[in-house]
């Protein structure tokens, strides 16, 4: 490495692990939210899909407070545990 180069990096992975109680929150309010949005009209996944690429809170309804509980999550822990559940079914 540089010696003028002040950032070092190391060779060791990260790990990154959503704890139970987390998952299991995460996965109510994802069930609120597709519940809401499904009541409303709207495709859920597609709804989804949408906030997850942009973060952008109007792809959810407001309808069951859907908008307000899914903004408490953050995108990387949404993302792991819908990944790890598709990937364990």
């Amino acid at each position: 490495m540089n010696d003028n180069n002040n950032t070092k990096f190391s060779d060791k992975t990260m790990v990154f692990s959503v704890s139970d109680a987390k998952e299991d929150y995460i996965k109510s309010v994802l069930t609120t939210v597709y519940n809401a949005l499904e009541e409303k009209g709207y495709n859920p996944i597609n709804q989804l899909v949408g906030y997850i690429l942009s973060e952008d809170p109007t792809y959810i309804t407001t309808h069951l407070n859907a908008r307000s509980l899914i903004r408490k999550i953050e995108r990387d822990d949404l993302l792991e545990v819908l990944l790890k559940n598709y990937i364990q079914k």
